[in-house]
C-alpha cells in the first residue's frame, strides 16, 4: 500500500480523521475556518515566511556568478 502523503510531505504525526456524516455546510464551515486561519497567519508572518522560502530555494549561486562575461547583458 502506498503511504498517504499530506501536502507538506509529512508521513507521521496526528492522523486527521473526518466524520463520514458531515453536511456540505459543515464541510464548508471547516474550509472557511482554515482559509481564515491561513490568512491570519500569513498576515502576521508574511516577511519571515517569505525569507524562509527564499532560503529553502537558494541554489547557493550568487547573481554575480551567473554571468562570467561582464560585457554580456544579464538577459
Amino acid at each position: 500500500m502506498k503511504p498517504w502523503l499530506l501536502p507538506s510531505g509529512r508521513q507521521r504525526g496526528i492522523a486527521f480523521l473526518l466524520p463520514d456524516d458531515w453536511s456540505p455546510e459543515q464541510a464548508q464551515a471547516v474550509l472557511e475556518l482554515l482559509d481564515d486561519l491561513r490568512e491570519v497567519i500569513w498576515q502576521h508572518y508574511l516577511i519571515p515566511v517569505q525569507e524562509l522560502l527564499a532560503e529553502e530555494r537558494d541554489t547557493g549561486l550568487a547573481p554575480d556568478s551567473w554571468n562570467s562575461d561582464e560585457d554580456d547583458p544579464p538577459f
